[in-house]
């Protein structure tokens, strides 16, 4: 029986002794007295459960990334719409993104990914347990984590997707950090991955030159060091509207919907309203899961941020009150890659030596949903020779 449970189970197994063995006159004031006792040791068992929003056992021990070849740049989009290199530049820090040929596909590239991360952390992949894709454009409406797993050969692992738009890696980080954390498995792939420049629409330049495909995955395992030093996550589906992909078509699209009509509207999103969400909610999601790692800003080695735009990061280091040359990003060549920008950029920061084993590192994913969420870990992976 849960700590909760004991503590209602005493108190109101108290209150209807109360009931049975005292005058009707003291009964209202000692089950007042009992309500108000209850009230505070559910509050008091409500603190214990944040506290537990801290110390996982799951250590990142491996990261890959993959994106693809093609390069769209900022000259090629003024091609296309009515806009600029400097103009996307000095909005967002982007210059380029990569894109998905036509004989390309996500699962691909989340398989390659994983693979590399499998191969950064030395694990053998028959000995994954688990493999977590996050991503909202997969090949398959099912999902591509089980193609994934096939594919870079974790025979023996669950697989399953998570669709958290932007913050997907960050929500599948701590599910799958969870599953370590319990005992449940030993060894977890978490791959996050997207291909938006399916869904813009590319005749509007307030979102095609945003957008860019990619992955990335980390290899977590419970080795019995609670790198996962705190998280929190959060979500507002009143806000949902700033930011979305509708299903297009009749209102009950079920009913009607066939390989043929079936569609999806591309991303619709009010600019100024995410910036607003952004700006104000990722500071405080930050210190919420650096409170309940037990530190603060001063101890982060790097903020590592969703890459969407560069005044949206900037803002958020000064809010922190950290220095932007702590900030891990490769926005301006890979543009917002949605689930997979935080692996992607962490993988760049490890491969050349800038993340070293031990760093502390606050991640933050927001997006679609609204959902937004932190988590701080401890890079536990192999040292890069210089």
């Amino acid at each position: 029986m849960s700590r909760l449970y004991q503590i209602l189970a005493v108190v109101w197994g108290g209150a209807s002794a109360l009931v049975i063995h005292h005058h009707h006159h003291h009964q209202h004031g000692r089950r007042r007295s009992t309500v108000r006792a209850t009230a505070e040791a559910v509050k008091a068992e409500v603190r214990v459960e944040r506290s537990k929003r801290a110390a996982l056992c799951a250590s990142p021990i491996g990261i890959g990334s993959c994106a693809p070849e093609s390069i769209v740049s900022n000259d090629d989009l003024a091609e296309m719409v009515d806009t600029s290199d400097e103009w996307i530049a000095q909005r967002t820090g982007i210059s380029s993104r990569r894109v998905l040929a036509h004989d390309e596909t996500l699962a691909k590239i989340a398989a390659t990914a994983a693979a590399r991360a499998l191969e950064n952390a030395d694990v053998d992949p028959s000995t994954v347990d688990l493999v977590i894709v996050a991503t909202s454009s997969p090949d398959d409406l099912f999902g591509d984590a089980t193609a994934v797993a096939a594919a870079i050969g974790a025979r023996n692992a669950v697989a399953f997707d998570i669709t958290a738009a932007c913050s997907g890696f960050l929500f599948a980080l701590v599910t799958g950090s969870q599953f370590l954390h319990s005992g449940a498995y030993e060894t977890a792939v978490v791959v996050g991955a997207d291909a938006l420049s399916r869904w813009v629409d590319w005749d509007d330049r307030g979102t095609c030159i945003l957008f860019g495909d990619g992955a990335g995955a980390v290899v977590l395992a419970n080795s019995g060091a609670p790198d996962l030093l705190g998280y929190e996550l959060k979500s507002n589906g009143l806000d949902r509207q700033h930011l979305q992909l509708p299903y297009a078509g009749d209102e009950r699209p079920i009913r009607r919907m066939s390989v043929s009509t079936g569609g999806y509207a591309p991303i619709t999103m009010n600019g100024r309203e995410v910036y607003k969400f952004a700006t104000r909610e990722v500071p405080s999601v930050i210190k919420a899961a650096l409170s309940n790692a037990g530190i603060g800003p001063q101890d982060v080695d790097w903020l590592l941020l969703h890459q969407a735009n560069i005044r949206i990061m900037e803002t958020v280091a000064d809010r922190l009150g950290l220095p932007f040359d702590k900030v891990l990003t490769n926005l301006a060549e890979h543009g917002n890659t949605s689930a997979g920008s935080i692996p992607l950029a962490l993988d760049a920061a490890v491969k050349s030596g800038q993340v070293k084993p031990g760093d502390v590192i606050a991640c933050a994913g927001f997006g679609a949903g609204l959902s937004w969420g932190a988590a701080i870990i401890r890079w536990n992976g192999p040292a890069i020779s210089p």
